[in-house]
């Protein structure tokens, strides 16, 4: 279930951080060429980045949130951020929510998508088709984005062991190397992007994490921090 925020008390929380930003010009000459691109991050770190990419200097976006009572919550945070909403997930409308940001991104060049790597039901840190299937059908560079915060609150019931930053912490975000990515694939293909996205996303995570001190009992992998 989801915490109970609304988006004006989660705008003063995240008004509350200190973002330090790393190779966050790969990003921001990205927007300012105006080529589209599919943001890749972990479930469990939404709340730590939602605040950072609302700000105008991180161009527009595009969400998916799900259909469920939960997901109504959450779309209503998203778009008081002034964030697009598809509504879907993995469970429930995901492919119409799909269909909905590819239609959108290409009707507008200048508008940029978000979406987990693990879906909206995991398995947590495991890398799904969605944003490969986007980032193809949208022509877009696949960009992962990295968060981690000095104190936060970690919700160990939920699927993802979300974590959500705490008032005046220091929210570390670090953007990775776009990956291009090809029209056609075929499956040996297909299957080695995945693992690079997965690979790529632990990497990032696990050097943030070992910068701002953050530890999980139950590590994404083993040697994990």
């Amino acid at each position: 279930m989801l915490p109970p925020v609304g988006w004006r008390a989660y705008r003063a929380l995240g008004r509350s951080w200190t973002y330090r930003e790393h190779d966050l010009e790969l990003l921001r000459d990205l927007v300012a060429a105006r080529q589209p691109v599919v943001g890749a991050f972990y479930h469990a770190r939404t709340f730590a980045l939602l605040h950072f990419f609302s700000l105008p200097q991180q161009g527009r976006w595009i969400l998916m949130c799900s259909q469920s009572r939960d997901g109504e919550a959450m779309a209503r945070v998203e778009e008081g951020l002034g964030f697009r909403v598809a509504r879907g997930s993995s469970g429930k409308g995901g492919a119409r929510a799909l269909v909905e940001m590819i239609k959108a991104q290409r009707e507008d060049r200048g508008l940029n998508s978000c979406l987990a790597i693990d879906g909206s039901r995991g398995p947590r840190g495991i890398a799904q088709l969605g944003t490969i299937t986007l980032a193809q059908k949208t022509g877009s560079l696949l960009l992962p984005v990295a968060a981690s915060a000095d104190r936060c609150w970690r919700w160990n019931a939920s699927w993802d062991r979300t974590i959500i930053p705490k008032p005046g912490a220091t929210v570390n975000v670090r953007i990775g190397q776009p990956i291009e990515v090809p029209v056609k694939l075929d499956e040996a293909q297909l299957e080695q992007l995945r693992r690079r996205l997965e690979d790529t996303m632990f990497d990032l995570h696990r050097d943030l994490d070992i910068a701002t001190g953050y530890r999980d009992a139950e590590p994404l992998r083993i040697g994990a921090v």
